[in-house]
């Protein structure tokens, strides 16, 4: 099986949760015997001073094609403004001007670079690569398949989604010959907001990097606890709910801080939202980090407080790191996993109470960290580089 497959990111070019799968999935399928040839923008400025198509080939059955491209799935700078409680942002700012246009440029240059590759099937990973996906699949007549990690409805909500990438995401989805989904959650989606028909779309769940197994290398007591959050700070990731549940359970509990990982363009909001609830001094913002594996080994608990996720690596990380987990119940992660409590993202009193009574009582939170790095062991990238196989044969025979 040869495979041509096009994502807008790929380690050490990572954003997040996408280019986690894209590098366990393209590895995995590289041990199950299946050539993978995967296409990607990389900003001129980080391939070399003379920006032009690059071919790096990292294995027997790997080999990785890098144009040079403006697209960047999320911007962090402080003058991108997300989209608050306080009011819409600017629809498209998170991606820059003229994304629509860079998208079809960078079809073009991928269906040329395709030309001179020999592949069975395209596998095409979200929206900006949608558009050179269809153009191959064109010109080659291979079939062609579609996984959706996330939509503009989730990543941006409904008040501020782009009527253009809307669109883009349909006719991707409708050109498709099969569509994979992370979730049953993202299923439903898919079928409520897009009429996908429900028979189309195989669901394939996400796993987690060995890297992540080694659980917890110190066991001393710590004066205080730590409840974390870790994800990209936007709206669909709902920091703002994590902080609102910071202030009730610090109303009740001694010695716990709160730390924030990650960036984006709530993070001004977030910092002074901390200030006007009175708990600035037990919640610490890190900011992006390349290695969030010590903060796993020194959480007590995991929040995923996400509006709207499709799926959710991160909280399979904590588990896999010997954390309790919370995760709310519009995400795909709460429907995978069994070791872990839930609520609604909105419910912040029901939030607040569940860290509570995992802090008080040990023995839950041994019982559950126990259980999840239990759980974890059968998230792995070969069983889902399998599953894809399977999905792969439907569409080569």
């Amino acid at each position: 099986m040869k495979v041509l497959m096009l994502g807008w990111e790929y380690p050490p070019f990572v954003t997040g949760g996408l280019g986690v799968h894209s590098r366990g999935l393209t590895e995995g399928l590289a041990r199950k015997n299946t050539d993978v040839t995967f296409i990607m923008p990389v900003g001129s400025d980080e391939m070399s001073t003379n920006p032009r198509i690059k071919v790096v080939r990292a294995g027997k059955r790997k080999k990785f094609i890098q144009i040079p491209s403006t697209m960047k799935p999320y911007l962090t700078s402080m003058d991108v403004k997300e989209e608050t409680i306080n009011g819409p942002k600017k629809k498209g700012d998170v991606y820059g001007d003229d994304m629509m246009k860079e998208a079809e440029r960078f079809a073009n240059l991928a269906a040329e670079t395709a030309r001179g590759e020999e592949f069975d099937l395209i596998h095409c990973h979200d929206w900006m690569t949608f558009p050179a996906g269809m153009k191959i699949k064109t010109e080659s007549g291979k079939p062609l398949l579609v996984t959706v990690h996330s939509t503009e409805f989730d990543r941006m909500g409904s008040s501020s989604v782009s009527n253009g990438i809307t669109h883009l995401e349909w006719k991707g989805m409708y050109e498709a010959d099969r569509v994979i989904t992370v979730s049953n959650y993202m299923k439903r989606r898919l079928v409520d907001l897009f009429s996908v028909p429900e028979e189309k779309i195989d669901v394939v769940y996400n796993a987690v990097d060995d890297v992540y197994r080694k659980g917890k290398a110190n066991d001393h007591k710590k004066k205080e606890r730590i409840v974390l959050f870790l994800g990209r700070l936007a709206l669909q990731k709902g920091p703002d709910y994590f902080l609102h549940a910071a202030r009730m359970v610090l109303e009740h509990e001694k010695n716990v801080k709160f730390v924030v990982v990650g960036k984006g363009g709530m993070l001004p909001q977030l910092i002074n939202m901390s200030i006007q609830l009175g708990i600035s001094d037990d919640v610490f913002f890190t900011g992006y980090q390349d290695d969030i594996g010590p903060y796993y080994e020194m959480a007590d608990i995991y929040v995923m407080p996400s509006v709207s996720e499709p799926f959710g690596i991160a909280a399979l990380e904590a588990m896999a790191s010997g954390n309790p987990v919370l995760v709310s119940k519009q995400s795909g992660i709460s429907e995978a996993i069994m070791h872990r409590l839930s609520f609604d993202f909105w419910d912040v009193e029901d939030l607040a109470s569940k860290i509570i009574g995992i802090l008080r009582h040990e023995p839950v939170r041994n019982l559950m960290a126990e259980n999840g790095v239990r759980e974890t062991k059968g998230f792995t990238w070969d069983k889902i580089a399998e599953k894809t196989l399977e999905v792969y044969s439907k569409l080569v025979n």
